[in-house]
């Protein structure tokens, strides 16, 4: 198991543990699982995101930390969008949608006003531009 691994399986236990509070690296920020199918093994996948409330959407990040690439979970809801979030102690069917670029201006600028190390991820990305996307109750 890869040290990523290793990471999301405990904040997922803790997450679920705890009504959807995580605490240490993810201390204060809200917290949701994306189940998601990969596009290659189709094998249901989870993951702790970040997100924010967008009206009645939630908005995602596809900053894996920084990296030059996007992460694997947002080639995997853009092959099919169609997911399952949990968010807080409810789960729920969700459709996701990358932002169109004048939707993501706002959301993506009130995410590193409201969590910092969202504009150092884009600092480190050298150029890439983070996904923001959209996910609406199905």
């Amino acid at each position: 198991m890869s040290e990523m691994d290793d990471f999301n399986r405990r904040n997922i236990e803790e997450f679920r543990a705890n009504a959807g509070v995580v605490g240490g690296f993810f201390e204060g920020t809200p917290l949701l699982l994306l189940h998601h199918t990969g596009r290659k093994s189709g094998i249901e996948r989870v993951n702790p995101l970040a997100y924010q409330q967008v009206g009645d959407s939630l908005a995602i990040f596809a900053s894996k930390g920084g990296a030059p690439t996007n992460p694997d979970w947002y080639h995997n809801i853009v092959a099919n969008p169609d997911v399952t979030l949990e968010v807080g102690t409810e789960t729920y069917p969700a459709v996701a949608r990358v932002a169109s670029a004048e939707e993501r201006g706002p959301i993506w600028e009130a995410q590193k006003i409201a969590h910092p190390n969202f504009a150092e991820y884009e600092e480190k990305t050298e150029g890439r531009e983070i996904p923001v996307v959209l996910l609406t109750r199905a």
